[in-house]
Formats: C-alpha cells, structure tokens, sequence
C-alpha cells in the first residue's frame, strides 16, 4: 500500500462513519489515527452525544470481530475476562473466554466498574493477552479497546486510576455538535421510529484485515527526523518539570504520541512527520496523563491550559 492508496482508504472510511455521526469530523480523523496507531481510545463526553454510536459506526467499517461490555457496580472481573468451569461429564475444567476475546472491546461507561474489575483490563490493554488461573492467553494483535465514560454522573462512577489511563492512546472529549449538525440529525431522524438506533446498519466495511496490516506497515515506514524526536521529548520532560503539574507524563506517553505522529503523517499523505503533526495530538495523548497541581486546581486551569502553555514555552523544529 502507499500514501494515495491509504489516503483513500482512510478518506472512504470517514465518509462511512460521517454518514452515521454528524459533526464530530475531528473526533472521527483522531479514532482513524488511533486505528492505525495500534492505540486504545477513552471518549469521554455527555450523554447523547453519540459515543456508543461512534464506536458501533467504527467497527461496522473494519472485518473485525466486535465485543461489548455495559460496565455496572456489580461487574466482576470474571465478567470481563471467562472463567474456567468445571464440566461434569468430562471431569474437566474448560475456559469460558469472556467478551474481552476480541478484535474490538466497546468498554461502554468504563468509570462504573469498581477498580477490581477495571484493573481486568490492564495487562490486555498493555500486552494484548490475559492471564486466567495462571494460564496466558493471547488475544490478537488487532485487539482495541473504545472506552466511554460520563464525566458529569459522579454517583455509582469510579475514576479511572493512573495506570489505566497510561493505557489509552487518546483521551477525546465528545461534545455537542453545533447548530447546523444537530438539525441534519433532527431532519434525518424524524421519519424512524422513537428510540430507533440504527444508523450504523447501513455501514458499508471499507477496512480489511489485509488493508488495516498494510496500513499500519506503511505508518511504521513513516520517517521520524530527530528533531522530531528531540521535539516530542522536550515537550513529554516539561510536564515533568512544569510548576501547575503534580504528575507529569511517561515514557509510554513519549513512545505512544510518536507512533500517532507517523499515522497522522501518513493520513496527511506525507512520509515524513512535521512539528504540526506533534503540536495536533498532544493534547488529545497527553490530557489525560498529567495530574494538575493544586495551584493550578485552585485557578480553574485546565490540562488543556498547562498542555498548551507547553507547547507556547517549547521551541518547536524549523
């Protein structure tokens, strides 16, 4: 595959997704980065804004196996992982895989689960397996996790810990399409059935097994120049040393923003990465990985705020 013949690759799969969700353009170039990146995805955002649907409308477009999982307090990490079960006619114990074996993961309301059954999701997240009763097993190499939680329900929510956040390539906030979208939705709604969700059916696939390889094959050729390198450091070691930071990001975080780099490079059709490229993922890769200083708390500052003031401060590449 080359740059062309990605572009329109990717370019056919926005159109697909559009079709489905209305006015989240960015959101849906940022989850075609993720894709390609080989990273997992947070959406967080208010009810109704379609995250469940993005997420559905996503997978309709890859030959991909699709599992769900409706995070409630009572959610035990066997419900996510299998348990192995004793067979009374065989006199033998045999694995029941859970949801968790597949190629897609929709993590619906993640923040709803207690730790312990957050926590189910830490080693498939990093390492793409789960262990069960000592036992390894693998779960693919195409294995992606699309969580969404609600950030304004706090009663019966958990949040998600440090080490679980790290797992998530990008953070993207979901909010309300503007005025003109939310009336294209209205208009073409108002024909079907009340509580009708099926504007995902219709989907056309568009992404391969053998397209999403040669896709991502392509983006791990995307030349990454050392100043490039040397801008994402920078940028990374600041919010380490930065005084509105408690907590700063990790050497993952680094790893996983110069991948994202490379597939935005390719989505642009360049075989090389730019400054810009950093600049437009920082925020998405990096908020939330940074824990804000209770100075900065106290002044309403924001991650994005302090992320940005970053990337004024730090000299970026000419």
């Amino acid at each position: 595959m080359n740059l062309e013949e990605f572009r329109e690759l990717v370019d056919a799969t926005r159109t697909e997704i559009s079709s489905a969700v209305y006015g989240q353009d960015e959101i849906v170039t940022t989850m075609m980065v993720s894709v390609f990146a080989r990273g997992h995805v947070l959406l967080e955002g208010p009810p109704g804004t379609a995250k469940t649907l993005l997420a559905k409308t996503i997978s309709k477009t890859m030959d991909l196996n699709f599992g769900r999982i409706q995070f409630t307090p009572d959610l035990m990490p066997g419900d996510v992982l299998g348990a192995n079960i004793f067979n009374f006619q065989s006199g033998e114990f045999k694995l029941t895989k859970g949801p968790v074996f597949t190629d897609i993961l929709l993590a619906d309301e993640i923040n709803r689960a207690p730790p312990k059954t957050q926590s189910s999701l830490l080693q498939a997240m990093n390492e793409r397996q789960v262990t069960i009763d000592g036992e390894t097993h693998t779960l693919g190499e195409n294995f992606f996790v699309i969580a969404t939680q609600n950030p304004i329900e706090q009663q019966g929510t958990y949040p998600l810990p440090e080490a679980q956040l790290d797992r998530f390539l990008f953070k993207l906030v979901v909010d309300f399409p503007d005025r003109d979208a939310e009336l294209e939705i209205l208009s073409r709604n108002r024909n079907k059935p009340v509580g009708a969700d099926d504007s995902h059916d219709q989907i056309q696939q568009t992404i391969s097994g053998d397209k999403l390889a040669a896709g991502r094959a392509l983006i791990d050729s995307i030349r990454l120049d050392d100043t490039i390198l040397n801008y994402i450091v920078d940028l990374i070691r600041a919010t380490r040393n930065d005084a509105e930071i408690r907590h700063g990001a990790s050497t993952r975080a680094a790893d996983a923003l110069a991948s994202a780099v490379r597939a935005r490079a390719a989505i642009d059709g360049r075989d090389y990465a730019i400054p810009d490229d950093v600049q437009a993922l920082i925020i998405p890769a990096m908020r939330h990985r940074i824990v804000l200083g209770p100075t900065a708390e106290i002044e309403g500052r924001t991650p994005e705020d302090v992320l940005g003031n970053i990337v004024n401060r730090i000299d970026a590449p000419r």
